[in-house]
């Protein structure tokens, strides 16, 4: 699911409202005022700065590294912190982040 997909059904406004946050919690409290219910990957996808779990996800593919890659929020990796799979869309490489 790329980052579009994610964001599908938020306005322009609102993704940029989103954006403009300066942590996780005014994101769900903007989320809550605009009446959305963000998904975890929605969260993430538009959480831009906020300091959360996508802080530690890669931002390059190990193997070739390319900024072209696809994190997938998967909470149930590893621990109560889940993790990341991760696609790069250059190589094909895929591999998994454990975040906690």
């Amino acid at each position: 699911m790329n980052r579009d997909e994610l964001l599908k059904g938020l306005t322009a406004a609102q993704i940029e409202k989103a954006r403009a946050c300066k942590n996780t919690e005014e994101l769900l409290e903007l989320a809550k005022k605009e009446g959305i219910e963000l998904t975890d990957e929605q969260l993430e996808a538009v959480s831009g700065g906020c300091k959360t779990s996508s802080d530690l996800a890669p931002k390059v593919c190990p193997e070739c590294g390319s900024g072209n890659i696809e994190l997938i929020r998967d909470n149930y990796l590893g621990n109560s912190e889940g993790g990341y799979k991760c696609t790069c869309h250059d190589c094909d490489y895929r591999w998994t982040v454990i975040t906690g």
